[in-house]
Parts: structure tokens; sequence; C-alpha cells
């Protein structure tokens, strides 16, 4: 997809479109924009629907319950039927709250989850947007969640929302500091802050040893410390202390009801999927390994492969769209291939670390605000700075 808005939007491409003028060829990228945006919020929805589920049914396990099994088969439909009550629960504002930041902050939060996935991988060519700063373009916007929490927490009118925001406020100066120095190492080890050219980087060694855990002597405590600064940014347990519900009620959402609660709820479930991928994209190799694709460097894309066809053979849109998955296009099948395996790559990966975001939480008790803060100053903080001194030092030499 990024590759067609590139032909979109590049002049030297306007004999591959002749029959669009250059209105025309606008509405179109309008076009590809809201199914883009379509998509991701689908996507969304999805991973909120199936994260609940997943850790309904893990916790179950883990603490000897059955979990859902009444709606549907296994208690399937769980989610659904969770989704349909908020959407029709009353939205209650409260009396003494401020109107505009209580009503703007779920919006802050939704687009926080909701922008990063613009820039995320799931393959190669799998991505709305290849940013050549990429990996700045997801920490800005991961932070703007943070500023819509603080807003709803300030703006609710309730002690448990404002001293959920304080603690959340807190959480993140002692975490996003370590996260960054982490992201640097990566970055210098890399010499990209492209997340598709930080992929390709890894791919230059053979199956999973081009990782960035194996690259490097620091890169796999690097790992670990970008995890657990992960956990506590998207408030899981044990660093669920903006929300603790033994102490503050519910934290930052105290006052918010119905469909604006879903939304800090989607939010919540799309970050966690957010920081596992990139995880997965910084560390893991993203699209490569374990399941090998084609080594052969087929040298073309599908827009290439769909040009020719149109221009070439004289084909229609569609049937030249249909001549990419036929024996017509070889080229086409390798490239649907990798794509497909690095799909599945990126995803299995992706819900190993969601899995152990899960399981870290309904196994690890929540410490205090002043271990919190403990660890991440005084722990991770230095060990993160160590990483990328070692890090820039292993560049030099």
């Amino acid at each position: 997809m990024n590759e067609l808005f590139n032909l979109l939007t590049n002049k030297a491409t306007n004999d591959f479109l002749p029959i669009f003028n250059s209105s025309s060829s606008i509405l179109i990228l309008i076009g590809l924009f809201l199914i883009s945006g379509l998509i991701i919020f689908t996507l969304m929805a999805l991973t909120a629907m199936a994260g609940t589920y997943a850790e309904r049914k893990i916790s179950a396990n883990i603490q000897g319950r059955i979990g859902p099994n009444r709606v549907g088969w296994r208690g399937f439909l769980q989610p659904l039927a969770d989704s349909i009550k908020l959407l029709s629960k009353e939205d209650v504002v409260p009396r003494e709250a401020l109107k505009f930041g209580y009503l703007v902050a779920p919006i802050l939060v939704f687009l926080g989850a909701f922008l990063p996935f613009v820039t995320l991988n799931f393959s190669e060519h799998l991505v709305i947007a290849s940013l050549s700063a990429g990996i700045y373009y997801i920490l800005a916007f991961t932070a703007l969640e943070v500023v819509g929490i603080l807003f709803a927490s300030l703006s609710s009118a309730s002690k448990w929302s404002l001293f959920g925001g304080m603690r959340l406020a807190a959480q993140m100066l002692a975490y996003e500091v370590p996260m960054g120095f982490c992201i640097i190492t990566v970055v210098l080890l890399a010499g990209s802050l492209n997340l598709t050219e930080v992929v390709q980087w890894q791919a230059t060694k053979t199956w999973i040893f081009g990782w960035t855990i194996f690259r490097s002597p620091v890169a796999f405590i690097t790992f670990i410390i970008f995890f657990i600064a992960g956990l506590a940014s998207v408030k899981r347990a044990p660093f669920d202390l903006p929300e603790a519900e033994s102490e503050l009620v519910a934290g930052f959402h105290t006052e918010y009801t119905g469909i604006r609660f879903a939304i800090f709820f989607l939010s919540e479930y799309a970050s966690m999927f957010v920081i596992c991928a990139l995880t997965v994209l910084l560390f893991l190799g993203g699209w490569v390994g374990p399941i090998p694709t084609l080594t052969e460097d087929i040298g073309r894309t599908l827009v290439d492969e769909f040009y020719y066809f149109s221009r070439e053979e004289n084909l229609s849109y569609f049937s030249s769209f249909l001549a990419l998955f036929s024996s017509k296009s070889e080229g086409g099948q390798k490239i649907i291939f990798n794509e497909v395996i690095g799909f599945i790559n990126f995803v299995i990966k992706t819900l190993f670390l969601y899995f152990m975001m899960i399981w870290i939480r309904w196994t690890m008790p929540r410490i205090r605000i002043d271990q919190v803060l403990y660890l991440g100053f005084k722990v991770l903080l230095p060990f993160s700075m160590v990483c990328a001194i070692l890090a820039a030092i292993q560049i030099v030499l």
C-alpha cells in the first residue's frame, strides 16, 4: 500500500493512470486513506475483542477456573456481548467535570493507539506508510495517549482519577527515558530510524541469527529493558498503578461510562499490540524468521507486476490484479508467498509477546509506586544508558 501511495503521488507515473486527472487522483488517494483508516480501526477492534477473550481464558487457566463459557461456543462471543453492553449504556458526564477535557480525553487516547498502526510493518511491503523516522513517529503518538489520560484525570472532578493521573505522570517519566535509550541502541546498531530498514538489516544474516538480540552483547539486555518499560507504558501489571482497582476504584477512568469507557478499553489492548509489534520489529527480526522465506532476489514488487500486465499485456485493472495470483506471474506468486510467510512470522512473535504480557499480569503481584519509580530511575535507566554507550563503542570499533 505504501508503494501504491508513492505511485499515485509521483508525477513520473502519470502514464500509468492515463484515465485519471489530478483531481480524481486526489480523490483516489483520499479513498485509500479512508480505507486504510477503516482497516486500522477494524484491526484495533478485533485486537481488543480477541485480547479480552484470550486474557479471560488464560487467567482462568492460571487460576484453575473455566472462564467465559456461556455466550457462543466456549464463550467465544463474550467480547461481542460486552461490546454491545458498553455501547448501549447511558453516557453520564459528572456535573462538576470540566466538559472540554472530559470529552476530549478519550479521543486523544484513541488517537495515541490508532496512529502508530500507520507505520507498523506486518511484512516487508504490508505497511501503510514506511516513514524515514517511523520509530520516533510511533513514540510521539504513543505519548499522545498519556496526554489524554492526564486530561481525563484532571477533568473528571474525582480524587481517584486525579491520583491515577499523577501516578501515570510519574510512571511515564520513569520508563519513557529508558525506553528511548533502548531505541537509541537499536538505531545505532542498525543505522536507521526506518522500521523497514531496521528489519532489512536484521535479514542480512542467516535465519534468526540476524535478529538484533543476536547481533550485539548488549542487545538482549536492551530487549529485556525495552519490554519491561513497554509493560509500564501500557499500564499492565505489575505496573498498573494508575488504575489500581484495590486503591483507586478504577483510577483515571473512574468517572467514565458506556462508549467512552469502551474507548479507553479498546485503546489499552491496541497499545499492547503496538508495543509487542514494535518490540518484534526492533529486536526479533520483524517478518524475518523463524519460518524461512524465498532467499532469491525477485528484484521487483507487486506494483511492478501489476504495471506489466496492465500496460504490456493490455489487460484491465481487474484482470491484471487476478493475473498476479495466476501462473502467468511467477514473480508475483513468489512475492505473495514471501509476504504471507513474513506476515505469519510477524504475527507469531507478536502474539507470543502479547501472551507474555497477559501471563505476567496474572502471575506477578502489583508493586508499590515507590518500587515502580525505583526500578525505573535507579535500575532500568542506568542499564539502558550503559547499553547505548556500549553499542556506540561497538559501532566505532
